[in-house]
């Protein structure tokens, strides 16, 4: 399935993360971005400074049920109107799979309680794909360390939550010991995330756990 997202604007910057951050403990502005370490430090800690980054998108021709599944997170998101005083078109006349441009915009935070979610394998295998897209997007678009933190609800919590579980995270956690040699278990959260894109990307077992 081809769902390409388009970034559209990234709002704020890691400059105006540390200097917040600093802000909080009586320390002047530092003057610079911050560094890798200290990015992905406070993404994974979750402090409030993160909220500082935005980034806006933009996926064409969405199926109108698709857009549903990401209606109900709670940030901005702009999509064509099936009103039948807007569009001439009686409502209970409208396709399900009537395309739609959404476009959305969510803060970091947001990001990654959206993502905990749309990664899910128990979310629709087809609204689970614009999600990935989106991950990879910004990561393309420059932030390396926020696509980073983008995980499924597995590898966020260490453990499946879910009342029947999907079974992705034991074969995630099969791959590592079996061709890395360490169990992500024990290792932290950074480590397991970054396992996570290793095996994602690479494994070739993903789109099948």
């Amino acid at each position: 399935m081809k769902c390409l997202t388009e970034i559209l604007k990234i709002k704020g910057d890691w400059q105006e993360v540390v200097d917040d951050c600093r802000a909080t403990v009586g320390k002047k502005e530092l003057g610079k971005e911050p560094s890798k370490r200290f990015k992905i430090g406070i993404l994974i800690a979750e402090h409030t400074p993160i909220r500082d980054i935005s980034i806006k998108w933009r996926w064409k021709d969405m199926p109108h049920w698709i857009t549903v599944h990401w209606v109900r997170h709670k940030w901005e998101k702009f999509v064509c109107t099936q009103r039948d005083d807007r569009t001439g078109i009686p409502r209970d006349k409208m396709p399900q799979d009537e395309p739609q441009t959404f476009k959305g915009e969510a803060n970091t935070q947001h990001l990654i309680d959206t993502m905990r979610r749309r990664l899910c394998r128990k979310a629709h295998e087809r609204t689970r794909a614009y999600a990935e897209d989106l991950k990879d997007a910004i990561f393309d678009g420059g932030e390396q360390e926020i696509s980073g933190v983008l995980v499924p609800n597995c590898v966020y919590r260490c453990g499946c939550p879910e009342m029947e579980c999907c079974g992705m995270w034991h074969r995630f956690v099969r791959w590592c010991i079996e061709r890395k040699g360490v169990d992500v278990r024990t290792l932290s959260i950074q480590a397991r995330y970054e396992y996570f894109d290793d095996w994602r990307i690479n494994s070739g077992e993903y789109e099948h756990a």
